[in-house]
């Protein structure tokens, strides 16, 4: 399909991709839980928007020029690192009743979202070594292909992080009678933005 090989395998690949814990899924649910419906659907929408720029820099050589370039990888790396461990220790150190660390406005969700999945540069290389295995060389016609990966990846992402974002909902509407456990769950992702920054910095 479109120079596709193996298609089938593809979506398989994504989907297990999309399940691995990670900042985007912590994104999801905690927009989720501060902002409803509307937070959770812009933050997926924002996921999109920050996959698809990476996917298209990738395509375009950009993980060439950050292994040829080991200073700029390891600045936007370092860039990430710092983003997410900021917003984990805003959500640590939270105080009860303060103003939430993600606004409940659904725009800076989408915001949020998109600038968590820009500043992963891991990301670029894994699309750079990830495409080409599911390229066809004998009926590759070129952008064709790469727009017809960019599409399903669009697609399975707006699907899962439906799925995500409706569950998601459905729970917070039962703890919501108990900010108690809301903290709790609040303390809990900071503590995972935290490990993602030190993760992504100690990377290699």
């Amino acid at each position: 399909m479109f120079g596709v090989a193996d298609y089938g395998a593809f979506v398989a690949a994504i989907i297990l991709f999309l399940m691995i814990p990670g900042p985007g899924n912590l994104a999801l649910i905690t927009s989720t839980t501060k902002g409803g419906l509307r937070g959770g659907l812009a933050a997926t929408l924002g996921v999109i928007g920050g996959d698809q720029v990476l996917m298209w820099a990738a395509v375009a050589g950009v993980a060439t020029l950050l292994a040829a370039y080991p200073a700029a990888f390891h600045a936007v790396q370092w860039a990430g690192a710092g983003y997410l461990a900021w917003l984990g220790a805003r959500m640590l150190l939270a105080r009860p009743g303060a103003k939430p660390v993600l606004n409940i406005q659904p725009h800076h969700y989408f915001r949020q979202a998109a600038t968590i999945t820009l500043l992963n540069p891991k990301a670029i290389v894994f699309y750079m070594a990830f495409f080409p295995l599911f390229v066809d060389p004998a009926q590759h016609p070129g952008l064709p292909t790469f727009a017809a990966m960019a599409l399903t990846i669009a697609s399975l992402t707006f699907l899962y992080g439906l799925v995500v974002v409706l569950l998601t909902h459905h729970l917070a509407e039962r703890m919501r009678a108990n900010p108690r456990i809301g903290r709790a769950l609040e303390k809990l992702a900071g503590v995972f933005l935290l490990g993602f920054g030190v993760k992504l910095a100690l990377g290699r």
